[in-house]
């Protein structure tokens, strides 16, 4: 499965990264227990540059699904390290948890998180379904504008 996700992540044009994002804390970025693998929380950044702003505020609906499908993106190249760089390992995404950064009014988390979600299916196909939360929260770290941590089943 590892050359057909790698595969098909290229034909949308994304390289997972050769180092994944570094933690900012006493804390590590993924913990395998068993056959899953739970990966902290992954902050809105590309290449580096975090993606900051308030949903609602600074950015709008498809803005703020962008930058969740780049925790998505982050997600996996952790799980990628988790399984020693092999994704042959990956059954499936089991659960999210996404937090958005929303103004008072901003009422659509769900539909920000499906930028995380849909992209997970493009990619994985049934795999990439999951169970998952979006809930909206009035600051992130670093400002940023959407953070996720996920669990996922390997082999």
């Amino acid at each position: 499965m590892s050359d057909t996700i790698e595969t098909r992540l290229a034909d949308l044009g994304i390289t997972l990264p050769d180092t994944a994002p570094a933690v900012a804390g006493n804390y590590v970025a993924y913990v395998v227990t068993g056959n899953l693998v739970h990966v902290s929380g992954q902050i809105s950044q590309r290449e580096g540059n975090l993606i900051k702003g308030k949903l609602g505020v600074d950015f709008d609906l498809a803005q703020g699904a962008d930058a969740a499908k780049a925790c998505a993106v982050s997600l996996l190249t952790q799980v990628k390290f988790a399984c020693g760089g092999d994704l042959n390992r990956l059954v499936r995404v089991v659960k999210l948890n996404a937090f958005v950064n929303s103004a008072a009014d901003f009422t659509d988390q769900p539909k920000v998180v499906n930028g995380a979600s849909d992209f997970l299916v493009e990619v994985l196909g049934d795999a990439g379904r999951h169970a998952r939360s979006a809930v909206g929260v009035a600051a992130l770290p670093l400002g940023v504008t959407v953070e996720i941590d996920g669990v996922f089943e390997i082999k």
